[in-house]
């Protein structure tokens, strides 16, 4: 089922058009940033300049109060074009829409920030680390922030910071011993102390330069302890983050397109006509479709049900977790079947088959956890029959 079936309003169609017709200059250098691991500049520049990065934000401070389900659209549609650009600038749309809908800060501090995203500011969380892993599993993290009168110097590493060459602000997460708690400084780029490792070297979403973030003695000031934790990330209902899944949904539909279009055109010299016309292939062409809506109907189905509550909270967090778990897996099934149908072709270089395979795989390391997620549906179908009986 096509994607543009869920374009509700105008404000969608506005965001979706304009993207779609900035298509051809989004996919330009996407092979050649995958092969270099240079992070998409033009791309996250042209957006920034267009808007996109400030309509996460409240009518109120000047966005244009876009909603989860809008971003969820717009991500998919990014995704489509070029997998790392649409992650990249997903993370900045999710964190800051999740900030200012949870009014997570003081309102002096969204105030404040509000004015940097409107001009041009971009952040992202750095909560990852080499030794402890995702913070969404409850670890604490050895980055500390110690007191020094009114300032915390803070010391450590931090894995995974996607858009860490371009990103304006850091939202770092560091043990406070003096709160015995988790939590989160809003850290500018320029602060003496920080530096970025350019380390990354992955097999997928290579463009993301997604390097470790060094903070060596980086002083900040109290009032920039945004965010203090009471238990896991992992435990927060954050509708926000099918960010992620949207993307993975986009590159999913991409490797369908590419792989109908191949088959529609390729003719070998042992099939008279097209491949298409071959029913084994016509079945694989089947498959795929299935599992793409399947994808799509599960992840805006959910969606629609946190923002026209018809379940529980409890209910809700299992859902959301389980739309990302679905969607990803799906569209690894989707480039599985694509590559199928295009043969060793889709192992070729030139070709963006092989990308998508590659990058699709990250999803599966981006939260919440599979693990995570088929607990959750293992206690929460246990908690029904208990309460039936």
């Amino acid at each position: 089922m096509s994607r543009d079936l869920f374009i509700k309003n105008e404000f969608q169609k506005k965001w979706v058009d304009k993207i779609e017709n900035h298509k051809e200059a989004l996919q330009k250098h996407a092979e050649e940033n995958d092969l270099n691991s240079e992070f998409p500049y033009e791309n996250i520049n042209w957006l920034i300049e267009e808007g996109y990065t400030k309509i996460v934000l409240p009518k109120a401070y000047g966005g244009e109060g876009a909603t989860p389900e809008d971003v969820i659209l717009f991500q998919e549609t990014l995704g489509k074009m070029d997998g790392a650009t649409a992650l990249a600038i997903g993370w900045h749309m999710g964190v800051v829409g999740q900030i200012y809908q949870e009014k997570l800060w003081t309102k002096a501090l969204l105030d404040e920030f509000a004015q940097e995203v409107m001009n041009g500011a971009i952040v992202n969380r750095a909560v990852s680390e080499a030794d402890t892993g995702s913070p969404t599993r409850g670890a604490r993290p050895s980055t500390h922030a110690d007191r020094e009168g009114e300032h915390y110097i803070i010391n450590g590493v931090k894995t995974f910071t996607t858009m860490s060459q371009r990103l304006t602000h850091f939202l770092v997460g560091a043990y406070v011993p003096e709160k015995e708690a988790l939590g989160f400084f809003l850290i500018p780029r320029d602060a003496e102390g920080l530096s970025i490792a350019e380390n990354w070297n992955m097999v997928g979403m290579r463009a993301t330069e997604s390097h470790d973030l060094v903070l060596n003695d980086v002083k900040v000031h109290e009032k920039y302890l945004v965010e203090v934790a009471n238990g896991p990330r992992g435990n927060n209902i954050n509708p926000w983050n099918l960010h992620i899944p949207a993307v993975y949904l986009g590159i999913g539909q991409a490797a369908r397109d590419y792989a109908i279009d191949f088959a529609n055109e390729y003719s070998p010299g042992s099939v008279e006509g097209v491949i298409a016309d071959i029913p084994a292939v016509q079945q694989n062409i089947g498959n795929m479709e299935l599992e793409l809506t399947t994808a799509r109907h599960y992840i805006y189905s959910v969606i629609d049900k946190y923002l026209n509550p018809s379940i529980t909270d409890a209910q809700i967090d299992v859902e959301l977790g389980a739309a990302k778990h679905v969607v990803v897996n799906h569209s690894i099934k989707i480039i599985d079947i694509a590559m199928r149908i295009v043969g060793a072709k889709s192992l070729q270089m030139e070709r963006p088959l092989q990308r998508y395979y590659r990058d699709i795989r990250a999803g599966l390391h981006n939260p919440p956890m599979d693990d995570v997620t088929i607990t959750k549906l293992a206690k929460k179908a246990r908690e029904e029959r208990s309460n039936a009986q």
